[in-house]
This record gives C-alpha cells, sequence and structure tokens, in this order.
C-alpha cells in the first residue's frame, strides 16, 4: 500500500456534489462543489465528470484511483449503479465504474455508503480510538471488528471484520433496513429508527401537531424549543429500544464495537442508554427461563462512567491447577457502543481513501 498515492474521492449530498482529493489520509485540495441534476442520466453523468476534472485541476501531480460511496444496493464490485429509488435516472443498471475508468484512465472504486463509513471508522475514527484507550488504561483486550450504524432518513449499515470491509458475496451485507422492527408489528426496522419515526412517536405521545422536524424534536428535548419535553426525551429512547433491538441480533453473529452516525446519532444522549439496556436485556426459554439477550455485555462509550467500567474490564488472576502459576482472566465479554467521532460524511471520505489504498496495493 502506497501511502502516499492520491484518491479522488466525491461526497453525494441531497442539494450539493462535493468533489475532493486525499493523500496520507488527509484532504489536499479545496472541495469542489457542484449542483446535483436528477432529472436527466446524461446531464447527471456530465456532472461527476466536470467534478472530477476540476477536482484533479488542482492537484499537482496525477491520481491514482477514484473512490466514492453511493447510498443504496447496487453492484458495487462491478461499480453498477442501478434501481435506486433516489436516483432514479439510474433505473435499469448503469455502468458507473466502466464509465468513470474510461473517462479518466484510472482504476475508480464505488461502495455503500454505510459500508464506507464504518470503514472510515475502522481506519480513523472509533475502532482506534477505542483501542487507544485501552492500551492507556493498562488493558490487554483489543478489538477488530467493528459494526457501523448511520440513521437519517434511512438507516443504512456496515461490517469491518479484521482490518476488511466485508461487502458479501452479492454486495448486500449489513442492508439492517430491511430487518424487523421490535416495535411495530411486521415492519421494517427503518421506519421505527430513522429520523421520521421520531417525528412520528412524539406526535402520538404528546399530541403535537403541525411540521416537525427531527431536530425540532431534539430541540424540544434539550429544552432549547417550546414542546412537550418528557414526549420528546421518550420518542428517542424509544428509538434506542427498537435499535438496541436490531444491534443486538447482530451482535450474536459479529463479535465487535458498535459505531452510530448519521443525522439521529446528534441526539446520542437520549437513546443511548436505552439502547444498551435493550442489548443487555433478557430472553427466556420455553419453560420460562431468563437467558441473557446476546454473551456480550453492552457499555456506553459515550457515558464516562460506563466508558470507564468498559476499559477497566474484569480482570482477576486465577491459578493453573496443581501450579502455583497465576494467569490473567477476564470472564465478562463485552461491547461497547459510540457515536462517529470522525463525523459522518468526513468517516464516508476516509473510507473511500482507505478502501482505495488497499485496493491498489
Amino acid at each position: 500500500m502506497n501511502n502516499n498515492s492520491i484518491i479522488l474521492t466525491f461526497v453525494a449530498e441531497q442539494d450539493v456534489l462535493t468533489f475532493g482529493a486525499m493523500q496520507e489520509g488527509k484532504k489536499i485540495i479545496e472541495g469542489v462543489q457542484l449542483t446535483p441534476d436528477r432529472s436527466d442520466l446524461n446531464v447527471y453523468l456530465n456532472l461527476l465528470v466536470e467534478g472530477f476534472s476540476k477536482a484533479q485541476g488542482q492537484l499537482s501531480q496525477s491520481p491514482d484511483a477514484i473512490s466514492f460511496a453511493f447510498p443504496g444496493p447496487a453492484d458495487y464490485p462491478n461499480g453498477i449503479i442501478g434501481d435506486l429509488p433516489n436516483f432514479p435516472v439510474f433505473q435499469g443498471g448503469v455502468a458507473l465504474k466502466d464509465f468513470l475508468e474510461h473517462k479518466f484512465s484510472i482504476p475508480t472504486f464505488i461502495n455503500n455508503n454505510g459500508d464506507l463509513f464504518t470503514y472510515g471508522e475502522a481506519m480513523a475514527g472509533l475502532l482506534p480510538k477505542v483501542n487507544g484507550l485501552l492500551k492507556e488504561s493498562g488493558a490487554s483486550r483489543r478489538y477488530r471488528n467493528l459494526i457501523g450504524i448511520m440513521l437519517g432518513k434511512g438507516a443504512g449499515g456496515g461490517l469491518v471484520v479484521d482490518g476488511q470491509m466485508h461487502i458479501g458475496d452479492n454486495a448486500a451485507s449489513t442492508e439492517i433496513w430491511c430487518m424487523r422492527s421490535k416495535k411495530i408489528g411486521d415492519t421494517i426496522f427503518e421506519d421505527s429508527v430513522n429520523s421520521q419515526a421520531v417525528v412520528r412517536v412524539y406526535k402520538e405521545l404528546s399530541n403535537a401537531v403541525g411540521n416537525l422536524t427531527m431536530q425540532d424534536v431534539h430541540n424540544i428535548a434539550l429544552g432549547k424549543q417550546d414542546g412537550n419535553r418528557d414526549a420528546a426525551q421518550q420518542s428517542f429512547a424509544v428509538l434506542g429500544e427498537v435499535l438496541g433491538d436490531g444491534i443486538a441480533n447482530i451482535l450474536c453473529v459479529v463479535d465487535g464495537l458498535v459505531v452510530i452516525g448519521g443525522v439521529v446519532a446528534d441526539a446520542n444522549q437520549f437513546f443511548l442508554n436505552s439502547l444498551v439496556e435493550e442489548i443487555n436485556s433478557t430472553f427466556n426459554t420455553i419453560e420460562g427461563e431468563p437467558v441473557i439477550r446476546t454473551e456480550l455485555t453492552a457499555f456506553n462509550l459515550m457515558e464516562e462512567r460506563s466508558r470507564n467500567s468498559f476499559l477497566r474490564g474484569s480482570n482477576r488472576k486465577i491459578v493453573v491447577p496443581q501450579t502455583d502459576i497465576t494467569v490473567d482472566y477476564d470472564p465478562v465479554k463485552r461491547t461497547g457502543v459510540g457515536v462517529s467521532v470522525l463525523g459522518t460524511e468526513q468517516a464516508i471520505e476516509l473510507g473511500a481513501y482507505y478502501y482505495a489504498l488497499a485496493k491498489l496495493k
């Protein structure tokens, strides 16, 4: 892997497309911003070419690759985008990777934004931060796996195992949006944990009417805006319960840390405790005996007391049978849940950068 490689990046937001370039994990040019037009495929493709060309024009040497994220499911290994509800111009499938490689004559990598968010946090965000804190505290345990959750208008996920972004055989790994919601019958998980869910639950609890946003509910919960503060805080707690149930299901398969990003993460003080409580709750056997929800004990990494308990662990000395030798033993299997260290957009961009480096090695 050549850390001096220059990677062209691209972040697609609702109202602006931002093109940049990174080297040694840092932005090296002023971002180029263009207004998207999603009404016509050729117009959109020409906009991509214009943006990357302007970014490339600010460089003193040729870039080594293009790497960026798209929201939603697609054939990412082959760089084919198609049938995304929020990008109707791509219906039927568009070979975007081959198009850009033809235009710029450099390798192009496209991935899901949830995957790249998680990879960025695994390479330069929450995962190395937690491992650094463990080292400072004298703990011997280190973490290699990271589950990422992005919450906004939708719900996306990502998974990094042993430093590798897990894409899956069909490029459909960690599509958490279509899991079952704990709260509302046979409905999808996404509809209970996105920003609209917070508003819906708040209105149900407070009988509020009119146009409200998740940010309004967050401000009410903080006491910065008029409204039913208890109902606002409870609406986030309900989200945390459903989110905790979904994450607990994932933790039964993947043993690692959890990072949450997206606009909903800004209100983490109101949902992380209920999320962790749900992970640490119990089920019953068919005979009615309580059993742990998952083998891992979850800790809130954003709350000092809980974080210190996570770092301290439950280490003790045990004696090797028939000897005077002692060894360290920590019987508590634990996970930590925190929010993005880098910020969601920066984590996605860094994830794209590090993924390109890994593919270029």
